[in-house]
């Protein structure tokens, strides 16, 4: 008697706003690490975001285009709309643009960063914006951390239809003492 193997299929990313901080007039850094710039380090501490970009077949999504962008470790935006009162990092501009590798994969250097008022009433959790745009589609979501006070009550994260899916649990990096390292693999439809 034969087994006949079913495909599994991966549910696909939780789609997220694109939100109001959009980089628009910034210079995205293309190498990989938000941490330095010719005058000096970013401050915050030191985050390794990686993970794989796939179709929902569970294949690599080689080329893929990654925007990145996020708040300092103040919690505040290099964008001229942010009108927090938070200070401005000289040395993190906070938006990046990578590629997928053959294997799918990407891989970051930055900070983490901070939560941020919206209102008096309202806080948005710390998170990271991603555009992930490949030969056949576009997604845009946001990657949230565990443990963060607001993630109960922001309502974006509340309206993923899978919660589960955007959060991630940053663990110490062994190489490197008090820096970070995270995953989130990121699913899109038809790749």
């Amino acid at each position: 008697m034969s087994e006949t193997h079913t495909p599994t299929t991966l549910p696909r990313t939780p789609d997220q706003i694109l939100g109001p901080f959009y980089p628009i007039s910034q210079t995205a850094d293309h190498s990989g690490d938000l941490t330095q710039h010719a005058d000096g380090a970013a401050e915050g501490t030191v985050l390794y975001l990686g993970g794989r970009i796939m179709a929902s077949s569970g294949g690599p999504v080689a080329d893929a285009t990654i925007e990145i962008w996020q708040a300092n470790q103040h919690g505040r935006y290099a964008h001229p709309a942010d009108t927090n009162p938070a200070p401005l990092d000289p040395h993190f501009g906070g938006f990046a643009i990578l590629k997928s590798g053959a294997d799918g994969r990407y891989l970051l250097k930055t900070i983490l960063p901070k939560p941020y008022p919206v209102t008096p009433t309202m806080m948005r959790p710390a998170h990271i914006h991603f555009a992930v745009t490949s030969k056949n589609e576009r997604l845009v979501t946001q990657m949230y951390f565990a443990g963060d006070p607001y993630n109960d009550q922001d309502p974006f994260l509340q309206s993923a239809r899978r919660k589960d899916a955007l959060i991630v649990s940053p663990a110490a990096d062994p190489a490197q003492p008090g820096a970070l390292r995270a995953t989130f693999d990121i699913v899109l439809g038809a790749g």
